[in-house]
């Protein structure tokens, strides 16, 4: 095998389709859920990768970031050279971008690796080979500083940010699964479907978890529906507690308020 060979980025190139402010959800539950590892590492990295035709998603992720951790860094990664030249212009001070892909082509492990809308192309049989490579490239776990090491956020959202259903995964693997939507846009809960991650997204049929989770939800929005005269937020709020008495939810109102909703992993993850 040349050398050449061996570099050459791993995986497809994506549709590259972005908007301004599309991943606003997921950037607050990261800064939120991952702020204090970042703030805790010396060199904090984190990567954005596959940005998409414009670097919007990666500029953002910088300032967002930066709100709760001041020395990380950024590093966006593409696959498809033109657009990493077509990016350049926008590289600043802990911000760079670069060509590669799965393999994630950096010297040092990265602390968040966020893969927004970059796995929706593949077939649901290569996620797991393909989160198993992104998570070995992970900062790892410390237990004398209590670090539980990088994160990987993986998932899906709608052209324009409204909707979002993303998996976070640690260098163990899936660790939580987060359903977010702008909740005056939501008639219904089971709405987010569209919106599940390639591991999830054809699993929504009768006999699998994630199924009667979303059955679950929209049983619980129908019966808070009383609470829709103080808006759509209270009713949210309300389906969510009720949601709580029988499904593993990991967050509480402070999220819940923003339209979110987090579950550990293991009780939606495919049967087989």
């Amino acid at each position: 095998m040349t050398a050449r060979a061996a570099h050459r980025p791993v995986g497809s190139v994506t549709r590259g389709t972005t908007n301004p402010n599309r991943l606003r959800r997921m950037d607050r539950w990261i800064a939120q859920a991952h702020g204090a590892e970042l703030r805790r590492a010396p060199d904090p990295v984190a990567v954005d990768l596959g940005y998409g035709a414009a670097p919007w998603t990666a500029v953002e992720l910088l300032g967002r970031l930066r709100a709760v951790a001041p020395r990380v860094r950024v590093v966006g990664v593409e696959i498809e050279p033109a657009r990493v030249a077509a990016a350049k212009p926008y590289e600043r001070d802990g911000l760079v971008f670069r060509h590669g892909g799965f393999e994630i082509p950096l010297p040092q492990r990265p602390h968040l690796v966020r893969a927004a809308n970059v796995l929706r192309q593949y077939d649901e049989e290569q996620v797991a080979e393909v989160w198993e490579r992104l998570c070995a490239r992970l900062a790892p776990a410390d237990a004398a500083t209590g670090s539980r090491g990088g994160l990987l956020v993986e998932g899906t959202c709608d052209e324009i940010g409204r909707r979002h259903v993303w998996v976070a995964l640690g260098p163990e693997g899936p660790r939580t699964v987060t359903f977010a939507t702008r909740l005056g846009s939501l008639e219904r809960p089971s709405d987010l479907a569209e919106r599940l991650p390639k591991a999830l997204i054809h699993r929504n049929v009768p006999g699998e978890p994630v199924y009667a989770f979303l059955r679950d939800f929209d049983r619980a929005w129908a019966a808070a529906a009383p609470y829709a005269s103080y808006g759509a937020r209270q009713r949210w709020i309300r389906t969510v507690r009720q949601l709580a008495a029988d499904w593993p939810v990991t967050d509480g109102p402070v999220r819940w308020r923003q339209g979110e909703v987090t579950l550990d992993w293991a009780a939606l993850a495919p049967r087989s």
